[in-house]
């Protein structure tokens, strides 16, 4: 997995590419806690993520209570299924 931060202000973009499971979930939670404090809002690029498993939907989870305000972009429609499937689509901000 690689994982890509973009700081502007109170707001950031973390963007994730390949697989977000078991192994590899740790690192965008280690990714998130290296923002600045200040940072408030946060924007997960889903674009090239190709598989999420319930390690990743976890720390999506863990995300979405420690930031003021997280969004979802670019998810694909595999993913967005996963989002679907496990009732997260109505929990979070996903464009």
């Amino acid at each position: 997995m690689q994982i890509t931060k973009n700081i502007n202000g109170e707001s950031a973009v973390i963007a994730v590419e390949g697989w977000l499971d078991t192994r590899t979930a740790p690192e965008l939670g280690q990714a998130a806690d290296e923002l600045p404090a200040d940072v408030k809002a946060l924007e997960l690029d889903l674009s090239k993520l190709e598989y999420i498993s319930s390690a990743g939907l976890r720390q999506i989870v863990a995300l979405h209570k420690k930031m003021e305000k997280l969004s979802i972009t670019n998810a694909s429609a595999e993913i967005l299924d996963v989002f679907r499937m496990t009732g997260f689509d109505k929990r979070l901000d996903i464009r």
